[in-house]
């Protein structure tokens, strides 16, 4: 027998677009919610037509980007501006446990749909809001994505080469990290609403999110007044520490030595016993030191093995590696397919895709992916039939007035940031 999911039961109303918002929903849907997206034509999901596409070709149902943060989800299309869709939404509301939002501060308000306006409807709600700053403060009005959010918290600043300008981080970094912000909040949330039967107000800062990652460094700037800045692949408390090159085409592994063990270890490996004695490598000091020299020693040792050589010995003798996986990799990849972390599901417009699954397991009960990412317009009656609507309601769901529509996939184009 299925044993019920963590959050089973939970039905949340899910007003976020882009990435955080969906990213965090869509766990919460892993888990057991029933997670009900709003969207509208007027302003689409800009990832929905964002790359990568089936057969590289723009459509609103075509995007793998959309489909990898939206699965296990029901999705209903409105126009909020219209008395019609702001009916059915505040239907919606009372019958949903959770609202989420990642609209600029003020958006929901215009509506009615803000906390204080929704907990007038459901006086035991809990909202969820994520925008760049948060919802109060000079810069809370601020528009913006997760490049943004990543540069204001500083982690731009501490990438990239000395002698180089800020470098961005692959996949806006405040995007993959504030959904699990999110998620602990909401679970502390419901853990309150269960004891106290009151709800709650949860407002989140993406950029707060990527400054806690910077602790290290602002407590250096508090004691020291040193402005952390770019060393490239270095690290201040550690030699050897870099991505060395390997035998094949653009591969690579990294390498992290921070104590004399680890050091002795390494020497072993790469069969230079006598560097440990040398005064020039010696000490964690005069590596540092002799760190362009002790590189390009490394270098032509580990340009002669494989990457997956590398690791496998250094991580055999106790020193930290591992190598630097491509997305073929991943997918290849011993760990993850024995955790089981890519789920594979039959899109029907991509056609068969992976899933991310969570990078967590509970022991009592498992992520299973109980449906596919919502296509335009088709889930809509079914996440009608699964809530709150009569049959009289769902007659008139399909009235136009109040209601987006869909247009044909050749009219779409991504909205302007």
């Amino acid at each position: 027998m299925e044993r019920s999911k963590a959050i089973e039961g939970v039905k949340v109303a899910d007003f976020t677009w882009s990435v955080v918002g969906p990213l965090t929903t869509m766990v919460l849907a892993q888990h057991g919610a029933t997670v009900i997206r709003v969207e509208t034509h007027t302003r689409l999901d800009f990832v929905r037509v964002s790359g990568p596409f089936k057969d590289g070709i723009a459509g609103i149902d075509r995007s793998a980007f959309y489909a990898s943060v939206n699965a296990n989800k029901y999705s209903m299309s409105l126009d909020l501006n219209k008395p019609k869709g702001l009916e059915v939404v505040k239907r919606l509301v009372k019958w949903a446990d959770m609202v989420a939002d990642s609209m600029t501060p003020g958006k929901m308000k215009k509506w009615g749909l803000d906390y204080e306006g929704v907990r007038k409807i459901k006086p035991d709600i809990i909202y969820f809001s994520t925008t760049l700053h948060g919802q109060h403060g000079p810069y809370a009005g601020q528009p913006g994505y997760g490049p943004q959010a990543t540069a204001s918290a500083g982690l731009y600043e501490v990438t990239g080469w000395p002698d180089g300008p800020p470098n961005f981080i692959y996949c806006a970094y405040t995007d993959s990290i504030s959904p699990y912000y999110l998620v602990t909040a909401i679970v502390a949330a419901l853990a309150r609403r269960r004891k106290t039967g009151k709800g709650i107000y949860i407002d989140h800062s993406q950029v707060e999110a990527g400054v806690i990652h910077l602790g290290p460094a602002v407590l250096d700037y508090t004691v020291n007044e040193r402005i952390a800045s770019r060393i490239g692949n270095r690290d201040r408390y550690a030699a050897p520490h870099g991505c060395y090159p390997c035998l094949g085409d653009d591969r690579y592994c990294v390498i992290a030595v921070r104590n004399d063990a680890e050091w002795e270890a390494f020497c072993k490996v790469i069969g230079k016993p006598e560097w440990v004695k040398d005064p020039k490598f010696a000490t964690q000091m005069a590596r540092k030191e002799n760190e362009d020299e002790l590189d390009s020693l490394i270098q032509e040792w580990t340009k002669d093995h494989s990457p997956e050589e590398v690791m496998i010995a250094m991580q055999a003798a106790g020193v930290p590696a591992g190598v630097v996986q491509n997305p073929k990799d991943l997918l290849e990849d011993p760990q993850l397919k024995h955790r089981g972390h890519f789920q594979w599901l039959e899109h029907p417009v991509i056609g068969l895709m992976p899933y991310h699954g969570q990078a967590f397991r509970l022991s009592k009960t498992r992520v299973k992916w109980s449906s596919l990412p919502p296509a335009w317009g088709k889930t809509m009656s079914i996440s009608i039939r699964k809530s709150w609507v009569t049959r009289t309601m769902r007659s008139r769901i399909c009235w136009p007035r109040g209601l987006s529509r869909s247009k044909p996939a050749s009219q779409w184009r991504a909205p302007s940031r």
